[in-house]
């Protein structure tokens, strides 16, 4: 064990760990929900600390060699290294607080080891004195998390336009299958199937543009504000440089905030994209929805289209086959929705000069990105891209319903049309038959009314042209 100490007195640490006292102290505090910080936010973290270091060291206030160890260590954990040493749970007080010093902490004992020292040496490299200068956790973790929430929203946005291509070529695929059309879940009129994937494509794509451009709202850093956005211990230089160095090194269009007060205190932005993420979920829910109704059955159901099987269903029923995409994609969809109102209630909860409720978030939005990326890939490449169509099953219902006597309303009206409706339901024929019966029409203008797929397009069937 090596012994530290803090403002609270001495502790004894693990001699092997590169965390120190106050990772320690939160460790102890914040026994809470058992996830980890999010290993792109820590990687956000990093190259933030890289950045003021290397800033640091060109104005003087560290010395070379210090400043390299300090790169040196925070390159590593940008690759992936050290990740056990950060093992603060992602929900706790402070406002980030404890993992910005958990950082601080693996970066400084690494950067001792480095330099030949022994770790909690802390005179050759200290966390806040060295680590931590000109910064606060108050600048520093929100910018990481614009930073780690913009390097995650762009592998969102791809796969919604792989899933939208997909959705699109399942509408050229589906084209030519009529089938019925159902609102309040009865049957309504005629649609094409591929007619129904091509709104599912719309849905997509408009969830795509809207992720694309709220990364612009992301881009606002407010590093060199450290307490509260008024940059009291910052040089000017150095608060201009390292946000110039944060731009570079993380590859994204980041920006100095001109109020950096406001981009400290207020949380809306994190909101706003949230509510983005939120919109995705409903209409990938929706979607989930209804590929489970149509694939219903399949002999009991709908049945008009059938879903890639990727799993047995059942441990009781032999052969059953469920729709297990959809159904993960659908959990997803809540939990994403679910965590929109936590970050909605944390962001608003903030008080005067700092959001407390900054880590609450941050878990949530960094989750809600990772868990739509996933759900909309598995919804792309073991459903959607599978999925086929049911043409005898689509013929065979609309054979059979009543959809088709909306046509007629132009040609006799809506209370004639509602007798013929009412006679097919109650002799159980045709639609076509109980006009016929009627008289409501020449057979020949009935006919022409009643062609299904001219009900699919925009008109009145049957009307001269």
């Amino acid at each position: 064990m090596r012994q530290e100490k803090d403002l609270l007195g001495k502790r004894e640490v693990p001699e092997e760990v590169y965390y120190g006292i106050h990772t320690l102290r939160a460790l102890e505090n914040f026994p809470l929900s058992g996830y980890r910080v999010s290993p792109i936010l820590i990687k956000a973290i990093a190259l933030i600390k890289k950045a003021a270091a290397e800033v640091n060291s060109e104005l003087g206030y560290l010395p070379a060699a210090l400043a390299q160890a300090i790169a040196g260590a925070a390159d590593e954990v940008m690759d992936g290294k050290w990740q056990e040493q950060f093992v603060v749970d992602a929900l706790q007080g402070g406002a980030g607080t404890s993992t910005n010093m958990n950082v601080n902490e693996v970066l400084a004992n690494r950067a001792i080891e480095l330099l030949g020292g022994k770790l909690g040496n802390y005179d050759l490299v200290h966390p806040l004195n060295h680590v931590n200068l000109h910064q606060s956790t108050n600048d520093v973790y929100p910018t990481a998390l614009r930073i780690a929430a913009i390097w995650l929203l762009k592998p969102l946005s791809d796969s919604c336009a792989l899933l939208q291509t997909a959705l699109q070529e399942k509408e050229a695929e589906f084209a030519g299958v009529i089938k019925v059309g159902r609102t309040e879940m009865q049957d309504a009129v005629p649609i094409m199937l591929g007619q129904e994937f091509s709104a599912y494509a719309g849905a997509i794509a408009r969830d795509r543009w809207r992720l694309y451009k709220v990364e612009e709202r992301l881009r606002q850093a407010a590093l060199g504000g450290t307490a509260v956005g008024t940059g009291l211990n910052a040089d000017k230089k150095y608060i201009f440089m390292v946000n110039d160095r944060v731009r570079q090194q993380a590859g994204i269009g980041l920006a100095r905030a001109e109020n950096m007060i406001d981009v400290i205190q207020n949380a809306d932005v994190f909101v706003e994209v949230s509510g983005l993420l939120k919109a995705l979920a409903v209409n990938l829910g929706k979607i989930a929805h209804d590929l489970r109704l149509l694939s219903s059955g399949p002999r009991a159901g709908l049945g008009e289209i059938k879903l890639p099987e990727r799993q047995a269903g059942s441990s009781i029923m032999p052969g059953k086959v469920n729709p297990i995409i959809p159904e993960a994609v659908n959990q997803v969809a809540y939990h994403v929705m679910a965590s929109d109102m936590a970050i909605s209630m944390a962001a608003q909860s903030g008080q005067l000069e700092l959001n407390a409720f900054m880590p609450l978030i941050t878990h949530h939005l960094l989750e809600s990105l990772a868990m739509l990326t996933n759900a909309v890939n598995i919804l792309n490449q073991f459903c959607i891209q599978g999925i086929t169509a049911n043409v005898e099953r689509c013929n065979a219902l609309l054979q059979n319903s009543q959809v088709s006597v909306t046509a007629l309303v132009p040609h006799i009206g809506y209370d004639l049309a509602s007798k013929v409706a009412r006679l097919a339901q109650e002799e159980n024929i045709t639609v076509r038959q109980a006009a016929l019966q009627l008289g409501v029409l020449p057979e020949d203008k009935i006919d022409a009314a009643l062609d299904p797929r001219v009900m699919t397009r925009p008109g009145i069937g049957g009307k001269a042209r």
